[in-house]
């Protein structure tokens, strides 16, 4: 189980977008994408067959998940993730400032 997933609130803790807040688009491996978070221009060539246009364009970066918080609506700010086992047998993320679950 990830302590980040996709749809997730963070936060950036490092790097050129720090203190930024964004949703997860896409988790690959150690690395996320976050919606209009470390965007970065590329220089792509025309591909009449797909239908893509040349030129400039902006998108999104992938992210190292370790410069990424989980945001914690509650408290504001970026919180660690720990695992709990419920009694019923199921594994839930929970956030460890409050020990409340996050998926419930």
């Amino acid at each position: 189980m990830n302590r980040i997933r996709k749809g997730d609130q963070i936060v950036v803790i490092t790097g050129k977008d720090k203190g930024k807040k964004g949703e997860i688009t896409r988790v690959a491996g150690d690395r996320v994408v976050v919606a209009n978070i470390n965007m970065v221009k590329r220089h792509t060539k025309a591909n009449p067959q797909a239908g893509q246009a040349g030129g400039v364009v902006e998108r999104e970066a992938p992210i190292h998940i370790s410069n990424v918080m989980l945001f914690n609506p509650v408290t504001g700010k970026g919180d660690r993730v720990g695992f709990k086992v419920l009694e019923d047998g199921r594994k839930v993320r929970v956030f460890r400032s409050s020990g409340e679950a996050i998926d419930a």
